[in-house]
């Protein structure tokens, strides 16, 4: 189920890298973890997603520059965090609204510096542009793009898990959430969330239609390496139709 080798840097485009790390379990069921390393201009990192930690994976991404922005993009998408943070104090982090609010009902001792929203200034917004998705009963989710390499960072708004790359007694439900490569896309349950707001996820989508994405990053499955407006217009034909 997982995108070997685990906890490597892999290029996906010059300063963008993903690095796959071990399965976390959601209700049981087992996801994979992969985060997003873009490097700014200045020389500085952004991680979007921050897989398990560890002083051996932290030793290969500060090789490429100090930790300076790590990112909680939704509300599920936090359990190493407060480790990342930790390790590199010097770092600001940044979170979708609900993270505080599960991490505390789950437990977890979190903080963030910034939590996306209306007003929120960030350093790096020439760089990477943001926008947190409405229209969602429970969802928050920032989506991200570097423009410079055409690059759209997405968490849970597309999924493409391969039957392959997954345990066989998870296929029936996989196929009943619909988000199954080659027809990657949000889960059934995770779209029944946006019924009543779905001018506003159409908006957000349009957004992102508007970058002109090349390649889509996703946290589960097979990613995106060319073709992104292709497959974004595919993965929500049902709302842009």
């Amino acid at each position: 189920m997982h995108y070997h080798p685990l906890n490597e840097l892999k290029p996906v485009a010059p300063e963008v890298w993903i690095v796959d790390g071990p399965s976390i379990r959601f209700y049981g069921i087992p996801f994979p973890t992969r985060t997003t390393v873009i490097r700014l201009a200045d020389g500085g990192l952004w991680l979007h997603s921050p897989i398990k930690f560890s002083t051996e994976l932290l030793d290969k991404v500060q090789a490429l520059g100090p930790v300076k922005h790590l990112i909680a993009p939704n509300w599920l998408h936090y359990a190493s965090l407060g480790d990342w943070a930790a390790a590199c104090p010097e770092a600001t982090s940044w979170a979708a609204p609900g993270v505080l609010e599960r991490a505390q009902n789950q437990g977890f001792a979190l903080a963030v510096d910034h939590e996306f929203g209306p007003g929120v200034e960030v350093s790096w917004a020439d760089e990477v542009y943001w926008h947190l998705v409405g229209g969602s009963a429970t969802h928050r989710e920032v989506v991200f793009f570097h423009p410079q390499t055409r690059t759209l960072v997405l968490t849970d708004l597309i999924e493409n898990f391969e039957y392959k790359k997954m345990p066989w007694w998870l296929w029936p439900l996989l196929k009943i959430a619909g988000n199954t490569h080659p027809d990657g896309k949000m889960p059934r349950d995770l779209a029944a969330t946006f019924n009543a707001g779905r001018a506003e996820l159409k908006a957000a989508v349009e957004l992102m239609l508007s970058w002109a994405p090349e390649a889509i990053i996703i946290a589960h499955g097979r990613c995106y390496e060319c073709d992104g407006v292709g497959q974004l217009r595919r993965a929500f034909r049902a709302l842009l139709d």
